[in-house]
């Protein structure tokens, strides 16, 4: 992660209020944005990416806003749970605050939906 990726998620972080505090974390070559220990957000290459439902996708795409995508070692990889978030979302306090809410319960819809993980047992030697 470079500095200016932290250094961005974090100036986002701050500025996000209506959901407790919210962190930034290492994610992949990123920084992920967290709260209530659920990662709700990432923010990667310069952009900013929230997590995202059927509800709020559509108003994503609405907006023009496109999926996720990277270039894996075969093909283009497209992650259609995360979106990029406008600039005009970005840096209007009250729209950030609106769609990181909604992010926010997208994650943990989807966490609480997702079965747990099961635990490897330790091999005792």
């Amino acid at each position: 992660m470079t500095s200016s990726t932290r250094e961005f998620a974090l100036e986002v972080a701050e500025r996000i209020n209506g959901l407790g505090p919210v962190t930034v974390t290492r994610f992949f070559g990123g920084a992920g944005l967290v709260a209530d220990g659920v990662q709700f957000a990432f923010a990667m290459g310069g952009s900013l990416y929230f997590r995202v439902d059927d509800a709020s996708r559509a108003a994503f795409e609405a907006l023009g806003a496109k999926p996720f995508v990277y270039d894996g070692k075969t093909k283009t990889v497209t992650i259609s749970s995360y979106y990029e978030v406008p600039e005009e979302i970005i840096y209007d306090q009250d729209d950030l605050r609106e769609w990181a809410v909604k992010s926010h319960r997208a994650a943990l819809a989807a966490r609480l939906a997702s079965p747990p993980k099961k635990r490897r047992k330790k091999s005792r030697s």
